[in-house]
């Protein structure tokens, strides 16, 4: 649900498929990427639903510091940048529902 994932925030939830993923929100649109770098595969967040940085303008990565932008998941620094994140497709119903597009 919307609500569940404030502004300049992060929210991880588990999928059916046994992965995790982490929906924040910019702006007032919805991004949702799978829970690992791109350098190491390891998941991103430091604490529980912590996967931005100090400031909360980027997505962060616990292991090396890597950074990237909320809205593209482009690394702008750190050790695998130029790399993505895993972008999942992601829905935003009337209701309020964020519901995952296969």
């Amino acid at each position: 649900m919307t609500e569940e994932v404030p502004e300049r925030e992060a929210r991880a939830f588990d999928t059916l498929q046994g992965t995790t993923i982490f929906i924040t929100q910019r702006d007032g649109s919805f991004y949702a990427y799978q829970n690992l770098c791109p350098h190491l595969q390891t998941e991103l967040e430091y604490l529980e639903n912590q996967f931005l940085d100090q400031d909360k303008e980027y997505i962060q990565c616990s292991t090396h510091g890597a950074l990237f932008n909320v809205e593209t998941g482009e690394c702008i620094s750190g050790p695998c940048l130029g790399d993505f994140l895993n972008k999942v497709e992601i829905k935003v119903h009337s209701d309020g529902g964020i519901y995952i597009v296969d």
